[in-house]
C-alpha cells in the first residue's frame, strides 16, 4: 500500500535535534523496564527470606561477598529508576490535565526531573546509613 501523499510522513529520529523532553521520554521507558527487573529481584529476595535461614543465607553470602559492590550498585540503580519514574510520572499526570506543554518549560522540567532524581536518590542512600 502506497503512502497517502496528503499526509506527512513522520521523520526518522536521526533527523530530529535531540532535546531534554525526548531524552526523558526514552529514559521513562527504560526506567519502567528497570523497575520490572528490580521488582522481580526484590520478590526473589523476599521469597528467600520467607523460605527460611538456609535459603536466605545464600542471599546474604552474595550480598556480603565479592559481589557486594555490584549488589549495592544495582540497588542504587533501582532506587534511581524508581525515583525518576515517579517524578516523570507526576509530569505525565500534569500533562494529562493539559498543563506544561510549552516547549521551553517542558525541556526545563525534564532537566530538573533528571537532576531531582539523582539528588533524591543520593539523599535516600545517605539517610539510609551511607550505603554508597
Amino acid at each position: 500500500m502506497a503512502p497517502n501523499p496528503s499526509r506527512p510522513l513522520s521523520p526518522h529520529v536521526s533527523i530530529w535535534r535531540w532535546h531534554a523532553t525526548m531524552a526523558s521520554s526514552i529514559a521513562h521507558r527504560i526506567s519502567g523496564m528497570a523497575n520490572y527487573i528490580g521488582a522481580v529481584l526484590i520478590t526473589a529476595w523476599l521469597a528467600a527470606l520467607a523460605a527460611g535461614p538456609e535459603t536466605y543465607g545464600v542471599i546474604e553470602e552474595v550480598m556480603a561477598g565479592p559481589l557486594a559492590i555490584l549488589v549495592k550498585l544495582a540497588l542504587f540503580g533501582f532506587t534511581l529508576s524508581l525515583i525518576y519514574h515517579l517524578l516523570n510520572g507526576v509530569r505525565h499526570l500534569a500533562w494529562d490535565l493539559g498543563l506544561g506543554f510549552d516547549p521551553e518549560g517542558s525541556n526545563l522540567r525534564s532537566i530538573l526531573i533528571f537532576i531531582g532524581a539523582i539528588v533524591i536518590t543520593g539523599a535516600i542512600w545517605l539517610l539510609a546509613g551511607g550505603l554508597i
